[in-house]
């Protein structure tokens, strides 16, 4: 009897953000660039909202923190079928916007882990960042 109230009143006592997740569209991550810019299956290009991480080229080149970002972000979404929040686009075509797989905000975990740091001048983006 224990083992069934248990999760019973854990569901009820909980927001019910499955369905939140279950409304956003899906999209197909091909791969990322680099640790906040995606690639779909179908060719769009994704910039991760709210966050900024080591760029691989350029003057502001960190390639070492930069190849590690890209890859904890691979792991987590390449050739998978994630949730997406669209935001916006920018001057670049990209659609921003958010990505969750299994109810996680990627962003929001590429953070905690140390792979990149909120951008604040666009942190009003996202519910999260705000915090």
């Amino acid at each position: 009897m224990k083992s069934i109230l248990l999760p019973l009143l854990v569901s009820l006592a909980l927001p019910n953000s499955e369905s939140a997740f279950a409304s956003l569209p899906r999209v197909f991550i091909k791969d990322c660039y680099d640790g906040d810019t995606c690639t779909s299956l179908k060719g769009e290009k994704i910039r991760l909202a709210c966050i900024d991480t080591p760029e691989l080229k350029g003057w502001n080149a960190d390639p070492i923190p930069a190849k590690e970002a890209r890859d904890f972000v691979n792991k987590l979404v390449a050739n998978e079928e994630v949730s997406f929040k669209r935001i916006t686009n920018d001057r670049y075509g990209r659609t921003i916007g958010e990505l969750f797989k299994n109810e996680v905000n990627i962003q929001e975990l590429i953070v905690e882990k140390g792979y990149g740091k909120i951008y604040k001048k666009y942190a009003h983006q996202c519910e999260w960042s705000k915090k």
